[in-house]
């Protein structure tokens, strides 16, 4: 079995036909304002027509109301929804119950006690997104090419559903997946020229790189 992959913070037509020229099972598309990959619903709504039936649409938002929420299920029906910020369990389910999509939950990770944090979403997220913990002070929950310890999920990987992330690249994603055993990863800032400015020839090289490795079911 393949490693799924998600190409996060696409924002422009070149780097969507590379993700899936190249094959990309997720694409992910930011509705955050601070960050430098950020999209509003209306910007989003060609580019995830684009890919609709060739690969899944995620919607990452950071401690978003539902407003906002409510916004971007309309406009731009992703198939599935990205917290990243600190979203409680309890307010994980009721986004979920709300708003009638998958949720992804991303968990930062710096010693194996933060990845043991996931456990509280089991049975309410669908998936658990593992990503680098931010240094003090940094604006960005994720995105900020920095990788964390990979050894710190020893003790969750079997029990935990979950996608890789954080500092990945077409150099080291061989090796995180060996490492963890992750059935899936993320990229954003790793197949990037500059922050918020997607490189296609590094997508396919993250692509190719992560397709080659082969995963037992």
């Amino acid at each position: 079995m393949s490693v799924r992959v998600k190409i996060c913070g696409i924002k422009d037509e070149e780097a969507l036909f590379a993700c899936v020229e190249a094959r990309a099972d997720l694409v992910g598309f930011v509705f955050y304002p601070k960050s430098p990959r950020y999209l509003t619903p209306a910007a989003a709504v060609p580019l995830v027509t684009y890919i609709r039936g060739v690969a899944g649409s995620v919607a990452l938002v950071v401690d978003a109301d539902d407003a906002l929420l409510g916004e971007i299920v309309s406009v731009v029906a992703p198939d599935m929804l990205q917290l990243h910020g600190h979203e409680t369990p309890e307010r994980v389910a009721d986004i979920k119950a709300r708003f009638g999509r998958p949720v992804m939950k991303a968990v930062p990770v710096a010693v194996a006690e933060d990845a043991e944090k996931a456990r509280a979403y089991l049975g309410i997220a669908d998936l658990v997104l593992f990503d680098a913990k931010p240094a003090p002070g940094r604006a960005l929950p994720g995105g900020n090419g920095v990788a964390f310890d990979w050894r710190a999920l020893d003790a969750v990987r079997g029990d935990v559903p979950f996608m890789l992330s954080g500092g990945l690249t077409p150099e080291n994603v061989a090796e995180a997946v060996r490492l963890t055993g992750a059935k899936a990863v993320d990229v954003s800032s790793g197949v990037e020229r500059e922050p918020g400015v997607k490189d296609p020839e590094l997508i396919r090289r993250f692509l190719s790189a992560a397709k080659a490795i082969k995963q037992a079911v």
